[in-house]
């Protein structure tokens, strides 16, 4: 009996020890390797929205091609400089002036799109050829990275 009592006693001290939980020491190596996980995780994330952002700008700036290719056919030049994209939403004024201007313009929600970032694009036109410009993510000229200007030269 009294070697039953002792198995047991010294079973249970054994289950008791397994059950006491985790040290100090086992939680922050726990915490540190979430953090590492989670810093590698965040930074292919943040990698990969800015990848988007750039895709996305060049998509809308073949977009405004194709809007100021159809203002071309009809206006038979492209905005000047001064004029710029805003001519794709109101009538030009000052320089060459349209005759077949749209009475809603050229853009169907009447809004010049600005670029990911929040920025407006930069455009630049002799009449004859034209520069639409994304200044990137700082929007300021020149940069790289996400702060290198995309240029519709370049597309």
């Amino acid at each position: 009996m009294k070697r039953r009592l002792f198995m047991f006693a010294r079973n249970t001290s054994l289950i008791l020890k397994s059950q006491r939980g985790m040290s100090l020491v086992e939680i922050l190596i726990a915490l540190t390797l979430l953090a590492v996980a989670g810093t590698f995780v965040a930074t292919n994330f943040f990698a990969q929205l800015d990848e988007g952002n750039i895709k996305a700008a060049k998509i809308q700036i073949k977009n405004l091609e194709g809007v100021l290719s159809e203002y071309k056919r009809r206006c038979h030049n492209y905005p000047s400089t001064e004029q710029g994209l805003d001519a794709l939403v109101n009538p030009p004024t000052g320089g060459k002036e349209c005759k077949n201007y749209p009475s809603n313009g050229f853009l169907k929600d009447g809004n010049i799109p600005n670029d990911p970032w929040e920025n407006e694009y930069g455009y630049e036109s002799d009449g004859r050829t034209y520069t639409i410009i994304s200044y990137g993510q700082d929007g300021m000229e020149g940069g790289e990275g996400v702060d290198a200007d995309i240029s519709s030269k370049d597309i």
